[in-house]
């Protein structure tokens, strides 16, 4: 029953987890969004204190039930796990604890996550920020695909046309680091179950720390077992040693298949006393006990594939090419540069949930896969406040429209060798007359000659750094306006 309850729960979470990054209806993220934010590195680095305390606790109480059932990558490993265990039954094999290889990551991950320049390094091994990259990179053209083959093909073509050299960059280099995460976790979960777990990911590391001491835990009943080696070659966290009785609690993650495979009925699992030995030699019979059964909820949720949103009359823009910015802009609400880089994990929720495709992981190896703000394929419109719904990190808190129409992320600078009205000797004001916020108007270059033609004047105090003006100016390559992000974020 204990593995039963497992599973479904697991199942649950691990769907409704997924669908985060696949369906951005509002459905899915309005009733179930708190399941990302309960993540262990996002709520760490959002200062989340309850949640991070409530975790470690639930470690303590129960062993390691966050990476069995609340984890989306250490579900994932379970998944890939079962088929390979359908190609080898009994495959398993207790293997020592490689502790410098578990602290030296650990090590390396605490030193990272917050160190300017290479936090890129702890987002790699962080287990939430590398599901995230492969749900949005690998899962997500495959759900699209699987919806509407038609549609999907239609947007993909569509919007393709709008990429640039940088943008092509920056999604390869991520599609490459999600491909090459998965293959490599894949293959370590076929073979070895949950290796990566118990050798690599930190949080693992982190929570086998309280799972060592938790009050709940398997324990091997000596008097029953007759060494047949069964649940040994069962656990896929390689931590029975079925010689000599003993578990390793650090390692073990709650997945109660042992329970389960044992004839015997010598694994139970139970409160054990604090005084107790590793070996349970002798102890009368206690109830199993495991987290009450919470409600399981009914994914019934109707999938359907986006739509690309597309102002009307705009034809295609291709071959453009990416302004050279001295500082990239951020999503309102991340406040600061800083801010942003300091608690974003790259899962990348935010760039799945971008309708108007403005979010891009960057290329630049100081923020490699966080995300940044690019204007080829849309612009920032007001009234979106989609990623600060979603962030679980906080490093892009909550606001609302009313607020997002008062924070300046960046300005525009115009360039006037590049705009078509010096160029080409035409009227245009493209960037005018699409500004939200009024930042642009259409001048005299002389307004001492009549009839003089009209050129952008930018008013960098109004300017909240949308994008629509960059997205919109019809000049090629380079466009003659772009926006220049800010180091921190003002209110105009």
């Amino acid at each position: 029953m204990l593995r039963k309850i497992r599973i479904s729960l697991a199942v649950v979470f691990y769907t409704l987890i997924t669908l985060l990054f696949l369906d951005f209806t509002g459905t899915i993220h309005t009733y179930f969004g708190w399941m990302a934010d309960i993540q262990f590195v996002p709520a760490l680095l959002a200062l989340n204190v309850g949640v991070v305390v409530a975790l470690l606790v639930l470690t303590f109480l129960f062993g390691r039930v966050y990476c069995s059932v609340i984890c989306p990558l250490g579900v994932m490993q379970d998944v890939v796990a079962f088929f390979g265990k359908k190609s080898k039954k009994n495959r398993y094999s207790f293997s020592p604890e490689r502790k410098w290889l578990r602290y030296s990551v650990l090590v390396i991950f605490l030193a990272t996550i917050l160190a300017p320049g290479v936090g890129f390094i702890a987002h790699l091994v962080a287990p939430y920020s590398a599901y995230g990259r492969i749900a949005n990179n690998l899962f997500a053209p495959v759900y699209q695909f699987g919806n509407n083959v038609l549609a999907y093909f239609a947007e993909r073509a569509g919007s393709y046309a709008f990429y640039t050299v940088d943008v092509w960059i920056k999604s390869l280099t991520t599609f490459a680091i999600a491909a090459v995460t998965f293959v490599l976790i894949a293959v370590l979960a076929w073979r070895g179950g949950r290796t990566w777990c118990n050798t690599v990911c930190p949080v693992g590391t982190i929570l086998g720390f309280f799972a060592k001491y938790s009050l709940y835990k398997p324990v091997v009943d000596t008097t029953k077992c007759n060494s047949c080696g069964l649940c040994g070659r069962n656990c896929k966290a390689s931590c029975i040693n079925s010689k000599e009785h003993t578990i390793d609690y650090s390692r073990c993650v709650a997945c109660f298949d042992c329970i389960d495979k044992c004839n015997k009925g010598a694994i139970s699992y139970k409160l054990r006393s604090v005084a107790q030995p590793t070996e349970d030699k002798g102890v009368d019979k206690s109830k199993r006990a495991f987290l009450t059964t919470s409600a399981l909820i009914v994914a019934g949720a109707t999938v359907k594939a986006q739509e690309k949103k597309v102002d009307g009359g705009l034809a295609a823009i291709i071959d453009r090419q990416a302004p050279n910015r001295k500082t990239v802009p951020k999503p309102a609400g991340s406040l600061s540069i800083k801010h942003f880089t300091d608690h974003c994990t790259a899962c990348q929720l935010c760039v799945s949930a971008c309708p108007n495709q403005v979010l891009v992981p960057s290329s630049d190896i100081e923020h490699l896969m966080q995300p940044e703000m690019s204007f080829e394929r849309g612009y920032c419109r007001p009234e979106c406040v989609k990623c600060s719904t979603v962030c679980p990190a906080d490093a892009i808190k909550p606001i609302d429209t009313a607020e997002k129409s008062s924070i300046s992320v960046g300005y525009a600078v115009w360039l006037r060798e590049n705009c078509v009205v010096v160029t080409d000797g035409v009227s245009c004001g493209n960037c005018a007359t699409h500004c939200p916020v009024g930042a642009i108007q259409m001048m005299p270059e002389n307004p001492d000659q009549y009839g003089s033609r009209k050129i952008p004047v930018i008013n960098p105090e109004r300017c909240i750094g949308c994008g629509a003006c960059e997205y919109l100016c019809p000049a090629r390559p380079l466009g003659a306006i772009y926006v220049e992000g800010r180091e921190v974020h003002n209110e105009i």
